[in-house]
């Protein structure tokens, strides 16, 4: 049992790992308060949970340093899937061995999950209904200006010169007009600067990642947990496999039972299958892969219409945990328009369960297999040139995102048609939707000019598409 809570074997911590759990004072209850505060005030998308979890962790409680949070923050941002998710795995690990990552990880998710879960209810229930769709009209409008935002906030950071920007377009050429499939464009990117950091050129040695806070810096030493690596925090490679292989199993199992047992075609095995796919190429946060979930469930496996897409975004805006889990929002949908022979909300119910257990999982995997071993990562040009490249690459893949919204929002009439060999959506322009279009520029106003919180610019435009639907009747 002492090797799956992630104790050292005896002898390598001796009398130290035994009182490791109470050096740093901070009680298993405690922290479990603590997360369930932090997954409470998550929201405003990674940046915003990023500056939660160091006011309350670094700032307020003082259990880990500055240099200690950031080292832990820049081997996250490495890793696919939402960095402010792993990040709270990360340290609830460091604070509480394999225990409190657990927690740590599954409350930053579960408030969002239900919030979700709620939301999807009442959208398949109530969605045509004129409030409900009234809301979810004003929120697609404010969600635009917020994808438009992502795009130059993301842009501004990555950018820093004519390589990156070279490689953001490239990736928005790739997705937009050649239809590559998002993994491969980060595969590219990734390889491309893994090489370039490698060989020292300059263009990939930009940083990235997102800023924790300011004022004064708590140092490790004057940490509760210390300077020190904790005993059960030191790499031992049995351990890694061992959790390796048990996280594998909770993630991969269901998957293939799922397909061993209703073949390929059936709707949760796609639903698997697809978004354990995601699970390993989410880098760059939810927009950056937004672009190709859209692209698959709409196009491909036909679970949502265009507009739905935007509604998913919109609830995962305006509840707390990661973006990414609008991903529930299109398993719930795809699965509640093709339940087979179950009943449309339970199968949804059941696609939602999956959806977001496949997602979460790996995050667990990484953490728990990559973070003894994080110090020989510290330094590392080639890692930090393929960050670079994917950060950049993820700037067009974006645009690309707010570019799809934006025809999709704006227009009520889209057309395909080919230009030389390429198939382009191209919106009919006597389409256009004047209210969409006042609330999104409104939204753009005041995000832009007037720094308006994105909640609130959300839930101005939920309120405004309320009115504008009972007033045109």
């Amino acid at each position: 049992m002492a090797e799956m809570t992630g104790h050292a074997p005896a002898g390598q911590a001796g009398e130290k790992d035994a009182g490791e759990g109470h050096r740093h004072g901070v009680s298993f209850g405690e922290a479990f308060r603590v997360w369930l505060r932090v997954s409470a005030l998550s929201f405003g998308g990674p940046a915003g949970q990023i500056a939660v979890m160091h006011r309350i962790i670094v700032d307020e409680k003082r259990w880990i340093g500055e240099h200690r949070f950031l080292h832990a923050l820049n081997y996250c941002m490495l890793l696919p899937g939402p960095e402010a998710q792993q990040l709270a795995i990360y340290i609830g690990w460091l604070m509480h061995r394999t225990a409190g990552g657990l927690v740590a990880g599954i409350l930053f998710v579960l408030p969002g999950f239900l919030s979700i879960l709620g939301l999807s209810y009442i959208y398949a229930a109530y969605g045509s209904v004129g409030l409900v769709a009234g809301l979810f009209f004003g929120l697609k409008a404010a969600v635009l200006a917020v994808v438009v935002q992502a795009v130059f906030r993301i842009g501004g950071r990555a950018l820093k010169n004519r390589v990156m920007v070279a490689i953001a377009a490239a990736a928005f050429v790739a997705i937009f007009f050649l239809h590559m499939p998002f993994p491969l464009i980060v595969l590219a990117a990734g390889l491309g600067g893994f090489f370039g950091g490698r060989l020292g050129l300059a263009a990939f040695q930009t940083g990235g990642g997102h800023k924790a806070g300011s004022g004064p810096v708590l140092s490790d030493a004057e940490s509760a947990l210390g300077e020190d690596i904790p005993a059960h925090a030191r790499p031992n490679l049995g351990w890694s496999l061992r959790m390796s292989a048990v996280l594998l199993a909770l993630w991969l199992v269901p998957v293939a039972t799922l397909y061993i047992a209703f073949g390929a075609g059936n709707v949760f095995t796609e639903i698997g299958l697809f978004f354990s796919k995601m699970a390993v190429v989410t880098f760059g946060g939810a927009y950056a892969v937004l672009a190709y979930v859209a692209q698959q469930a709409v196009q491909h496996f036909g679970w949502l219409k265009p507009g739905e897409m935007l509604d998913g975004l919109g609830m995962a805006e305006t509840t707390p945990g990661p973006l990414i889990m609008v991903v529930q929002f299109v398993g719930f949908m795809g699965a509640y328009r093709n339940p087979g022979s179950l009943d449309p909300m339970l199968a949804a119910t059941l696609a939602a369960i999956l959806t977001t257990w496949v997602t979460f999982v790996p995050c667990f995997l990484w953490i728990f297999l990559g973070a003894p071993f994080i110090e020989k990562l510290r330094g590392n040009a080639a890692l930090a040139g393929a960050m670079s490249a994917i950060t950049a690459a993820v700037v067009g893949v974006i645009l690309n995102l707010a570019v799809w919204f934006g025809v999709h929002t704006l227009f009520a009439e889209v057309a395909s048609v080919r230009l030389g060999g390429l198939q382009l959506d191209i919106p009919v322009l006597q389409s256009a939707v004047p209210a969409a279009m006042a609330l999104s520029a409104a939204a753009a106003i005041a995000i832009f000019r007037f720094k308006a919180s994105v909640i609130a610019t959300l839930l101005a435009c939920a309120a405004a598409g309320v009115l504008w639907t009972l007033a045109v009747g």
